[in-house]
């Protein structure tokens, strides 16, 4: 997926609906925490990305007796991964301060972004977002409160230079944590499994970590309200910390901002006044539907969905204009759909799941507020069996996808999830995709995965699902994730769509939903 540049859309502002969303705005919650420990970051060939922490022989109550002249580092370990924002103490000792402290502060998700912060990069995002601080203090002593706000675990205090006459001491480093929940907030899962009950207990944290003034992508980078992200962290939030206020925060700020004909943007701005980006997904903006229509089943909340179904409807109009006389999706490119960052497969097969998927949900919310769906119902058919009978493979029994009739997973599990065969078929569509297309391969985030997930255990495959769950969340446990991550490809574990693991979010709203399936489903 390629990054859009549509800056001539005039984007309307509607009044009401961001006053509404100001209302809902969330009061944080704050907790101050002590790192537990220093630790150095070593090369380590077995781990993941090549590095690890281990304990220092020093206590993190002595640090204040400790050092650091030109070239030296401390590393302080908070213990797990934490959203805030950082201060510490800062003196010298020696001779008088004959020149400036010149000191480097870097926050690291993993400990590998500490490990390789000194190589060059070349990642495809701005390196601006590379979580690292270069400051010149130039009287000592001094409280350093550094005003951004971070995502870590690992805090590297380095010094770069001082003079050879005096050193630098540290002392009683405080992290604030902020959320706009609290962990108290929440039930632990306890299903009997260690493991599924590990996973929960890391995505229930790395949805914490994204609830902030908005369910946030991710507290390191984006730090955007993304649509597709929103829709599963709200399926995760009512499962979890059931905080409907947020919800209805971003479901108001999306509705307030669209462009001038009607369409959502696949994500806001938001950390001052709310600004609209100028990127359009298919997918997301047929997902507006989605996390409405799961809202209303939650909260039956008449007020949202009378303020918001106007815009709702409008998204899947602009959606079905793309429909043809078969019935067939035919995407635009300056509409690209997303499914997952994985490229390697096409997705055509999707974009007419995710329509039906979604249509679906909006015939439910249209008959609640009592309106003609005649229409959308013959368009809903014509979707339905331009996929039954034009994409479905009999002999196969698996959905084919694009001008090649490529059979791929994601094709068959937004079908399943789409529901567009009867439930015996539907059954059978997924246990062929597990005899045939598994192990997964090609596939790149928690997003895609989750969505598998889902239509394993829609389909009454639990077992599979519960094994995928352990598999692939689980093989972030092993690499050390305190958070789930934005991206996991287990066949290359490294992968980055960005083609630099230094600006990989290790915490990110799309990946926390085992939560939600769990809790979902392990009681059925």
């Amino acid at each position: 997926m390629e990054f859009q540049m549509n800056t001539t859309v005039k984007f309307k502002h509607d009044a009401k609906l961001l006053k509404k969303a100001q209302q809902a705005k969330p009061q944080l919650q704050y907790k101050q925490l002590v790192p537990q420990r220093i630790v150095k970051i070593i090369p380590d060939q077995q781990e993941l990305f090549g590095y690890r922490a281990v304990s220092q022989s020093q206590a993190i109550t002595k640090l204040n007796q400790l050092s650091f002249g030109k070239g030296e580092r401390v590393v302080l370990d908070l213990g797990d991964h934490q959203v805030g924002h950082f201060q510490i103490k800062i003196n010298s000792v020696g001779s008088p301060m004959d020149a400036p402290l010149w000191l480097h502060v870097v926050f690291a998700e993993l400990p590998a972004e500490i490990g390789t912060n000194h190589e060059p990069y070349h990642g495809e995002l701005s390196s601006s977002w590379l979580a690292e601080e270069y400051l010149h203090l130039d009287v000592l002593p001094s409280l350093l409160k550094l005003p951004r706000r971070y995502a870590c675990r690992y805090i590297m205090l380095e010094v770069m230079d001082t003079s050879p006459k005096w050193k630098a001491v540290f002392s009683e480093p405080l992290f604030t944590a902020e959320s706009a929940v609290s962990s108290e907030q929440t039930l632990k899962l306890d299903s009997g499994d260690p493991l599924l009950d590990q996973i929960d207990r890391v995505s229930c944290k790395t949805l914490l970590d994204c609830m902030q003034d908005v369910f946030e992508d991710g507290p390191k980078r984006d730090r955007r309200l993304w649509l597709g992200d929103l829709r599963l962290q709200a399926l995760a939030n009512y499962a979890t910390f059931d905080n409907q206020q947020l919800v209805k925060r971003c479901l108001y700020l999306f509705g307030g901002l669209t462009t001038e004909d009607g369409r959502i943007s696949a994500n806001i701005f938001t950390q001052k006044e709310p600004i609209p980006d100028d990127t359009f997904l298919y997918d997301y903006s047929l997902f507006f539907i989605s996390t409405l229509a799961d809202y209303f089943a939650h909260y039956h909340d008449t007020e949202v969905l009378q303020d918001l179904f106007p815009i709702a409807q409008r998204q899947l109009d602009q959606a079905l204009q793309l429909v043809d006389q078969q019935g067939q999706v035919e995407l635009d490119p300056k509409w690209p759909i997303f499914i997952d960052w994985s490229q390697e497969f096409d997705k055509a097969t999707c974009a007419q799941a995710v329509t039906i998927y979604a249509l679906k949900q909006f015939l439910e919310l249209a008959r609640e507020m009592k309106i003609a769906t005649d229409q959308y119902q013959a368009t809903l058919d014509k979707l339905v069996n331009f996929a039954t009978e034009k994409l479905y493979n009999q002999q196969r029994g698996l959905f084919v996808s694009g001008a090649k009739q490529e059979i791929n997973i994601a094709s068959q599990v937004w079908m399943a999830l789409a529901h567009v065969l009867p439930p015996a078929e539907n059954h059978a569509l997924m246990e062929t995709a597990l005899k045939e297309l598994f192990p997964i391969t090609g596939i790149a985030t928690p997003y895609m995965y989750h969505h598998v997930c889902a239509a394993l255990f829609e389909t009454q495959h639990s077992a599979a699902a519960l094994d995928l769950i352990k598999d692939y969340w689980g093989g972030m446990l092993k690499y050390g994730a305190d958070t789930f991550w934005e991206a996991f490809q287990p066949e290359k574990p490294a992968f980055s769509p960005y083609n630099s693991m230094a600006i990989n979010s290790y915490c990110h709203a799309w990946s926390c939903t085992p939560a939600y399936l769990l809790r979902k489903y392990l009681k059925k």
